[in-house]
């Protein structure tokens, strides 16, 4: 079978995929882009049925071509993905679906990538596969149990989870949006809060992205010590609203620590509810506080907004917080795990990984030339993973990518005079 040579490969036809062939293209650079299912597939099969985007639709998009709905609406799911796949056909991206890449290695100059339909030779590889390969699920309670248990990839509606009570575990915006879905279609739900950031959903007629962009919180290098992981609890469920922890205790959820240990049907829960509820507000309040402060510098007419900085009374599952909870004396019959993702380069075979298989890279620039990756949290700021985010860190990397080709023509050419 013959090798098919190419100047650079992506791989994977996501948001970052698709972006980056928008930027290889543009500065001439030959490519192909592979994608294991269909263009931005886990927006619609690795999500559940009424999820919507989480940033408003003039936000949570690439420059050149907006989303067919109010610029202040959150776009559903299956929108997104069609939003993905009308770009790629506006730039005539030269993607191949349903190839799988095997396993990547390198021999000299040429990287030499195995997929389900032969062999590729590239100067390059981009990894636009992201950060969300392969689910989290903590081997808490066991199987013999008898409770059904899934991570939330795998939830798509209520009417999926057996009869009971459910338990959600996990605060970011997956587990509060599901734990929030379940207990409006009349489950009993208990919801496991961890450690999370907790932004106004809006705040002086601004959406939260407006404000993270105007006081400088997209551009963020790094994380603040030890927030790298922390989840953040915001929605664009139901219009959008500022998620509100002590709200859905008095619509009857039950609150909850982290969860911990589990031995003779009983779950050991962390007294952290009150100090992590706490430290959400804390983030809450500061955004608040900062908004103000930007406003007043810089003359804003804005509306003030007080009832922003009210906090309902707590539950009593807050002010009596549950530290020991008897699964099946609670009624409790699944378990959703909302506790992330890993990431999965078992096809790279490259030493471009840390000991924890996480990519070593400088802004995307991995440390064996020729390898790049897009699409990950933080790659150059805060907003790298976002869809706009992974936009422009795409296109710095095809602008390296072209001076790189440029630098080895010129050395090819001198070579040969």
């Amino acid at each position: 079978m013959a090798v098919e040579k190419v100047d650079t490969l992506v791989i994977g036809a996501g948001q970052a995929g698709v972006a980056m062939s928008e930027h290889l293209g543009k500065r001439g650079i030959p490519h192909l882009v592979l994608e294991k299912s269909r263009i931005a597939e886990s927006w619609r099969t690795a999500r559940w049925d009424s999820l919507v985007a989480n940033g408003p639709a003039w936000h949570d998009r690439f420059p050149g071509m907006t989303f067919d709905i109010e610029d202040d609406a959150f776009a559903p799911k299956e929108q997104v993905a069609d939003y993905f796949v009308a770009y790629a056909e506006k730039i005539d991206a030269p993607i191949r679906t349903g190839i799988e890449v095997r396993s990547v290695r390198k021999e000299g100059d040429t990287f030499r990538v195995e997929t389900s339909e032969g062999l590729i030779e590239a100067k390059n590889v981009v990894s636009a596969t992201g950060a969300f390969q392969r689910p989290i699920m903590p081997a808490v309670v066991p199987d013999e149990e008898g409770l059904t248990q899934i991570h939330s990839n795998a939830y798509r509606k209520p009417g999926q989870m057996p009869e009971g009570a459910v338990l959600v575990v996990g605060a970011g915006s997956s587990g509060t949006q599901i734990a929030d879905e379940l207990l409006r279609a009349g489950k009993r739900v208990y919801l496991s809060i961890g450690p999370h950031d907790r932004p106004p959903r809006r705040y002086r007629d601004k959406d939260f992205c407006w404000w993270l962009g105007v006081l400088g919180i997209w551009d963020l290098k790094v994380p603040a010590p030890n927030t790298e992981h922390v989840t953040i609890a915001v929605s664009g469920a139901y219009g959008g609203n500022t998620v509100d922890f002590r709200r859905l205790g008095n619509r009857g959820m039950v609150l909850l620590g982290r969860a911990e240990t589990f031995k003779d049907g009983v779950l050991q829960i962390a007294p952290d509810l009150v100090e992590n509820i706490a430290r959400g507000d804390a983030n809450h309040l500061s955004l608040l506080d900062r908004a103000d402060d930007y406003a007043a510098k810089n003359n804003l007419d804005l509306p003030e907004e007080p009832d922003a900085r009210r906090k309902e009374p707590d539950p009593a599952c807050v002010t009596d917080p549950i530290l020991a909870l008897n699964l099946k004396e609670a009624g409790i019959t699944s378990i959703i795990w909302a506790t992330g993702y890993a990431v999965d380069y078992a096809w790279l075979k490259l030493d471009a990984l840390d000991e924890k298989g996480r990519p070593v890279h400088e802004r995307g620039v991995s440390k064996v030339p020729g390898l790049f990756f897009v699409g990950l949290p933080w790659l150059s700021r805060r907003a790298s993973s976002f869809i706009w985010g992974c936009w422009h860190d795409a296109d710095y990397l095809a602008g390296y990518i072209a001076e790189h080709r440029g630098a080895q023509t010129t050395d090819t050419a001198a070579a040969a005079s």
